[in-house]
Parts: structure tokens; sequence; C-alpha cells
């Protein structure tokens, strides 16, 4: 019941955003719109605030080094099998490894620090590592295939450097180094709208569940490759059982990980798809089937996985 209650808000949050997305009561650019207002200004806005407080220490833990190490596996795996067993073109094994690796640590991530670990500072630390080093890296590997011009190339090597989440973690570790103590009148109004980041996410989330929605500045669904069954269930697979069993192995039985922390690593590494992947997907028009599939499947059987790794760990 414990486990339960702690999840109950983000699945009812979720399936509220889901029921609006599907009775279309928001409209259909709602789903868009505060997916960007999160991304944009709500979840900046509470990672500034939750970085400026951290020890930055706290974020350099053998746990995170765990994380780091299961996306960077999955992202292996991911490349080689798109290469010698589905036979995908470097771009699309790029997006595919994403879709079996990098974890919705934003959107779901906070969301389940805070209401099952109460803290979210291991995610947000988790959320760093993969927007600060392995989105670049999807991102070139992405680019020197599809987007051939050195004005594109250079166009996308920056785009992390302007992603504002980022733009907020590096504010909030700054605040912290240096060891600045904000006024309220600054930390007030973050605070508040940093306080709309998680049920905006959510909602979000619950909308784009919905796959007859129309998903803006996506690629026409006839121009993208066909998404076999076989190489769906492999990514689905690797996100939500293979990556928490590497977690938990590197953590319990090379580094000692016990207690609250190996839940902490384990639970973050089972978490499903992000959405990026399927961002990035639309825009380089690779195919978006897969990578949605991947990301509303993983979503769903994450309800039940994130569930079981907290009832047998915590």
């Amino acid at each position: 019941m414990t486990v339960l209650s702690g999840f109950l808000p983000i699945w009812a949050i979720t399936a509220v955003g889901w029921a609006a997305g599907r009775f279309d009561v928001l409209g259909k650019q709602a789903q868009s719109v505060l997916g960007r207002f999160a991304f944009a200004f709500a979840m900046p806005a509470l990672l500034f605030v939750t970085l400026s407080r951290a020890e930055v220490s706290d974020l350099l833990s053998p746990g995170v080094a765990v994380f780091a190490a299961s996306v960077l596996v999955m992202l292996a795996l991911g490349l080689v099998i798109g290469r010698w067993v589905f036979r995908r073109g470097p771009a699309d094994r790029a997006i595919g490894a994403m879709a079996g690796a990098y974890v919705n640590s934003a959107n779901l991530g906070i969301p389940v620090a805070v209401h099952v670990l109460g803290d979210a500072s291991f995610v947000v630390a988790a959320a760093m590592f993969q927007t600060l080093f392995v989105t670049p890296l999807v991102l070139t590997l992405i680019d020197l295939d599809a987007g051939r011009g050195a004005a594109g190339r250079s166009r996308f090597l920056w785009l992390p450097l302007r992603n504002p989440i980022i733009a907020a973690s590096a504010a909030g570790v700054t605040v912290s180094v240096l060891g600045l103590h904000l006024p309220e009148a600054v930390t007030a109004p973050a605070q508040m709208l940093g306080g709309a980041a998680v049920p905006a996410a959510l909602f979000a989330l619950g909308m784009s569940l919905d796959t007859r929605a129309a998903r803006p500045g996506a690629a026409p669904v006839e121009d993208a490759a066909p998404a076999g069954r076989a190489e769906r269930h492999v990514l689905v697979t690797l996100k939500t059982v293979v990556q928490p069993l590497v977690a938990y192995a590197l953590a319990r039985w090379v580094f000692g990980i016990e207690g609250d922390d190996l839940l902490a690593v384990v639970l973050c590494a089972g978490l499903p798809t992000a959405q990026n992947a399927f961002i990035f997907a639309a825009q380089y028009r690779l195919d978006t089937r897969l990578v949605r599939d991947a990301v509303v499947l993983t979503t769903f059987i994450s309800m039940g996985s994130l569930s079981l790794i907290t009832w047998l760990l915590a």
C-alpha cells in the first residue's frame, strides 16, 4: 500500500492527461504547449532551486557512476544490435539505441523521486549526466549521418548549450559551488514556478500516450521506415528489463551499494524511454513509429515495473 500510494498521484495525473488528449478537451496544440512550458520554464526553475541548495559533492556519488554505466552499456548494445541484427543506418541506429537507454528523468523521474524517494537529488544528477553527455553524443551520431552540412552540424552541436534545462542546471550548480545564499525574493518565484513542473509534465506525458493525436513537427507516417515487431520488442526489453538488472548488478556486486541508495539507482535505471528520442527522430525525419512505440510501451510497462522494483528493494 505504501508503494501504491507513492505512485498513485503520478499515474492519476497521467491518466487525466490521457483522457484530456483522448477526448480533445484542450485542443490539438495543448500537449505541445504544456510540454514546452514544462521544458522551458517550470522544469528549469525546479532544477535551479534543487541544485542551488544541493551539495555538489553529493551528486558525484558511486550511484551516479552506476547509473551512467548502465546508460552507456545500453547505448552500446543498441548500436551493436541495430548494426548487426536489424541492419539499420547510422542515424536510425543512434535513435534506436537512445530509445533503449535514455530514461525519462525529467517528466517521470523527478515525480517518482519526489513521491517515492522523497528526494530529487539523485535523479537530478542522472538528468544532468544525460543532458550534458548523452544528448550531445546522440545528436552528433545522428547529425553525422542525417544532417550532412557544416551549417546543420554546427547548429545541432551547439543545441545543448542553448537548452534551458542545461542552463538552469549550470546556474544552480554555480550558486551551490560559490556558496551563495539567494534572497527569498529571488527563490520564491522560481520555487512557485517549479511547483508546476511535475503536474504539467505528467499531464503532457499523459496526453502524448494517445497515439492517435497529431504530433506537431513529426515526420509523416508514410515517410517513416516500418518498425518491425522484433526490433521494438528488443528495445523495450533493453529499457525495462536489462538496464535495471545491469544497474542492480553493478551497484550491488561491484560498488557494494545497498539500502535506499540501491533503490534510487535501480529505480532511475528502470524509468521508461524519454520523449526526447521521439523529438529527435521527428526532427531528422527518421523512423518515428519505432521510437513512439518504445516511449508508449515502456511508459505503460513502467507502471508495473517501477512499483515492483520499489516493492522488492524498499
